[in-house]
């Protein structure tokens, strides 16, 4: 009897251990601290640092967009967040956006961010209410950086510098 509890106990262990391994290779951290917040993501206690994220928007609203994503980037370094994600999106648009041309490969990452925030927000549609943005949702923020990487006629269109930046 002692001899099956030591064998059972021994071979849970072993199962925990390679599912262990198995998970460390599959989400490659570089860190303890990126071993940390995949954990706390697969437990479903992640959060992100909402001191960073305030930082971040206080950055965003002074139009210094790149500092902003890289404090965003601190406050959301497992990218689990949805409205986070959303942020990261609106200011590659807003940094790529320009009155003659647009800056595509500012938008092609604005679009993998924006991306990223519907697949977390798969169940309801993401909105996001700030009085200083211009597009409240995933969707029309995806749908205009879509049309910046588009290239159309109207793009040599004389009186697009009279548009307005959303």
């Amino acid at each position: 009897m002692q001899s099956k509890i030591s064998q059972v106990a021994g071979l849970a262990l072993t199962i925990a251990y390679a599912v262990f391994i198995v998970w460390i290779y599959a989400t490659e951290p570089r860190s303890f601290r990126e071993v940390a917040t995949s954990a706390e993501v697969a437990s479903g206690t992640y959060q992100i640092n909402q001191e960073k994220f305030n930082s971040a928007l206080d950055l965003f609203r002074r139009e210094q967009f790149r500092a902003a994503r890289d404090e965003w980037q601190r406050a959301d370094p497992a990218q689990g967040d949805s409205r986070t994600q959303f942020y990261i999106a609106y200011s590659f648009y807003r940094e790529g956006w320009g009155r003659v041309y647009y800056d595509q490969e500012l938008f092609k990452k604005g679009l993998e961010a924006v991306n990223r925030a519907i697949a977390l927000t798969a169940a309801s549609p993401l909105t996001v209410d700030d009085p200083n943005l211009r597009m409240h949702t995933a969707a029309e923020l995806k749908a205009e950086l879509e049309q910046g990487t588009e290239s159309s006629l109207s793009d040599v269109n004389p009186l697009k510098v009279l548009r307005t930046r959303k």
